[in-house]
């Protein structure tokens, strides 16, 4: 089974339920004066458009079967997790979004679903991800700024959820917030081009640092875009350890995470298969975005790889950490 480990959701029947009852999240406002709404929290301005793709299951299940891929694993978007609300409000809003997005994934039964949590505050967070687990979601999506824009994961105020998270042995899906807050990235398109890779090195630097993969070790953390620089950089990271021995071992820590494929380039999956083993990578697409593989078993199939190699990446791999057994929505 060809499993897709990296896409995004905005449930259409979460927007139509805010159409209906503007005043259900008081901190939350749907902006529907252009042709794609927008959703605006805590008086932060309108976020980005919500494109049409994020939304339309047919859209979606036909761009699977087109692009050959059986499953789809699918997380929310990280410009609506609505990590600047107030904290209980924010804990509500993922139990909303959670109950849409599970909606979404049994409308379209390839489809399952990743839950979100509301990072703002750890006891919360853990909460929401315990609640979602025994309503039997596979995991998270969460992103690398708690704050919304700023905040840290290896925050002591987050353990709460790591500790929840390991106990429950939970797949944690990473994946960069969209403001990266550098004003060098405004031209170019390089807050997609190189922005989010940044994002996630800086987040995930910092949990191999503090030791979180090692206090933590029930959770299966999967990082998008094929983890940023960290590969390439884990030399360095060393390096820094030696320089600072009361640092954790981050190469301890790096050896725990998984990675996925939305990366383009054969030369870099192989290079990437080389440093952390097939076993630790999943196929993704980022679908619906421009920026995403959106033919992602592509780079694979022109990756030199064993025929083992190949199975684990596409599929295997991402059965065995998401609990995924058939292509029926129901593992």
């Amino acid at each position: 089974m060809i499993i897709d480990t990296h896409a995004h959701v905005v449930p259409g029947t979460m927007l139509e339920a805010l159409r209906g009852q503007p005043r259900l999240f008081p901190s939350v406002k749907l902006h529907q004066n252009s042709p794609a709404p927008r959703l605006e929290f805590a008086e932060g301005g309108p976020g980005r458009p919500i494109q049409p793709r994020l939304h339309d299951l047919g859209q979606r299940g036909e761009w699977l079967k087109q692009a050959r891929v059986d499953h789809q694993l699918v997380g929310g978007w990280t410009d609506v997790y609505g990590y600047d609300l107030p904290p209980v409000e924010g804990a509500d809003w993922a139990r909303f979004y959670n109950e849409h997005i599970a909606k979404d994934a049994a409308a379209l039964p390839v489809l399952t679903a990743l839950a979100t949590v509301p990072l703002q505050d750890g006891a919360l967070a853990a909460k929401v991800l315990e609640e979602a687990l025994d309503a039997g979601f596979r995991g998270a999506m969460i992103a690398t700024q708690p704050k919304g824009i700023g905040g840290n994961l290896d925050d002591p105020a987050l353990d709460p959820f790591w500790e929840l998270a390991s106990a429950r042995r939970a797949a944690i899906f990473l994946h960069p917030h969209y403001i990266c807050s550098d004003d060098r990235l405004d031209g170019y398109d390089l807050i997609n081009a190189v922005g989010r890779l940044a994002d996630t090195t800086i987040a995930v630097a910092r949990l191999l640092f503090s030791g979180h993969l090692t206090r933590f070790p029930g959770v299966s953390l999967l990082l998008s875009h094929a983890g940023g620089a960290l590969p390439y950089a884990l030399g360095r990271l060393k390096r820094n350890k030696i320089i600072h021995p009361e640092y954790a071992d981050p190469e301890e820590g790096f050896s725990r995470l998984y990675f996925d494929t939305v990366l383009f380039e054969p030369r870099a999956l192989r290079f990437l298969c080389d440093m952390v083993g097939a076993d630790k990578i999943m196929l993704g697409s980022d679908y619906p975005f421009g920026i995403g593989d959106l033919d992602p078993r592509n780079v694979v199939e022109r990756t030199e790889l064993t025929g083992a190699e190949r199975d684990a990446i596409l599929g295997g791999n991402a059965a065995r950490v998401f609990h995924v057994a058939c292509g029926c929505g129901h593992g």
